[in-house]
Formats: C-alpha cells, sequence, structure tokens
C-alpha cells in the first residue's frame, strides 16, 4: 500500500516559488488502477516523480509498505526505484537496439536477465512477436509503444507509472493501448497510475482522480 500525507512540493521558477503539490493526502491500494487528470501544470508528473522517489516532498510523508521513501538510504532507495516501471509518452528506446533488447533492457539493468520464453510469451502478449529482431525506426507508434510497455513490465514492478503513455497516438490506438496496459496489470497485480488528458481514456479506469492546484479533486 501507498501513503501520501500532506504532502508538500514547491519548485522555483525564476525569483519565485511555486507551490506544484499543496497538502496532499491520497492512500493507493494494492492493485489499484487509478487514471489521473489535470490540466497542463497542475503537478501530475510531478506526483509521479515523488512516487518514483526521483523527488522528494519539502513536506509530509510518502509511504510504500511503511516505508518513508525520504528515510532510506542510497542502497534502499535504488532497490525501491527498481521495482517502479516508467512508461513515457515518446517512447525512449534506444535506437542502435532491436526489439528484443529494448524490452530487456530496463531488466537487465537492475541484474534481471529475462529468459527466452520470458520474452517469447510477453512479445506475443503485446502482439510483437513477429517484430523481435525489427529495429525502432521499422515500427509505428502504436507498436514503439508497446515495447515501451513490454520494457516496463519485464523489469516485475510492483507499481507501474506511465506519464501519458497514448499522447502520440490516435484515438482508436491509444484506446488498445490502454486496454492492454490494464489487461496486463491486472494479470500481475501490479499498481498502475496513468496521467492522461483523455476523459474517454480516463473513463477505462473505476478510480479517477483530479489533479487542480496541487491538490486531489476526486
Amino acid at each position: 500500500m501507498i501513503s501520501l500525507n500532506n504532502v508538500f512540493f514547491t519548485r522555483q521558477d525564476g525569483g519565485t516559488k511555486r507551490q506544484i503539490i499543496n497538502d496532499l493526502s491520497l492512500t493507493i491500494i494494492p492493485a489499484a488502477h487509478i487514471a489521473l487528470l489535470g490540466d497542463s501544470g497542475s503537478g501530475k508528473t510531478t506526483l509521479l516523480n515523488l512516487l518514483a522517489g526521483l523527488l522528494f516532498p519539502d513536506a509530509g510523508t510518502i509511504t510504500v509498505n511503511e516505508q518513508k521513501i525520504s528515510e532510506l538510504s542510497a542502497s534502499e532507495l535504488a532497490l525501491y526505484r527498481r521495482k517502479i516501471g516508467i512508461i513515457f509518452q515518446h517512447y525512449q528506446l534506444l535506437s542502435p537496439l532491436n526489439v528484443k533488447d529494448n524490452m530487456c533492457f530496463q531488466a537487465r539493468l537492475n541484474g534481471l536477465s529475462p529468459s527466452d520464453d520470458e520474452v517469447n510469451t510477453m512479445a506475443k502478449k503485446l502482439g510483437l512477436e513477429n517484430k523481435l529482431t525489427a529495429m525502432p525506426e521499422q515500427l509505428s507508434g502504436g507498436e514503439q509503444q508497446r515495447v515501451g510497455i513490454g520494457r516496463a513490465l519485464l523489469n516485475k514492478p510492483k507499481l507501474l507509472l506511465a506519464d501519458e503513455p497514448t499522447g502520440n497516438l490516435d484515438a482508436a490506438r491509444s484506446l488498445d493501448i490502454v486496454t492492454l496496459l490494464k489487461s496486463l496489470c491486472e494479470e500481475e497485480q501490479i499498481i498502475l497510475i496513468m496521467v492522461t488528458h483523455s476523459q474517454q481514456l480516463a473513463n477505462q479506469f473505476t478510480t479517477q482522480l483530479f489533479l487542480k492546484d496541487g491538490q486531489i479533486n476526486g
């Protein structure tokens, strides 16, 4: 379980301070699937970075399985981050690597060694079984995003953070990607938090949270 209690986060913009997260409290239960909505600049990406341990609150606490992230040692924090999967809007595939090696990259970086069976099974679930030797530039946008999903899931995360993963796709492909992502996370009992500007995509989630002025409204 993840708990945020009275979390504040301020960013320096030039000579002024801007309150990005403002006294935010939230409890996320295991295997929850959450759509996070809000206007640009409302703090959605900042909240994901706080959950990932890439940023730390100015005040308040973020607790994961009874551990406060801000109190973790450097080695404990590195271990925590390894259990998090991140899916990016712009795919972030490595152009010198083929699909298979891109899918395995994060897991290998974290000391895991996905077997050929694991990779092939994941590729089949993603509809990429015939693309494993293809290079990123040979793929469509939807296929590249599916590679990004595979990369995140082969890392065996407990928490998956998706920052507008369909922002570069059309409506039909976006819905396909979100449906696939939710299905795979349900199968593995992974907490999924997805940032989106699309109400249509958010409607696929049982839990929708609206971030406004650094606070949850809904």
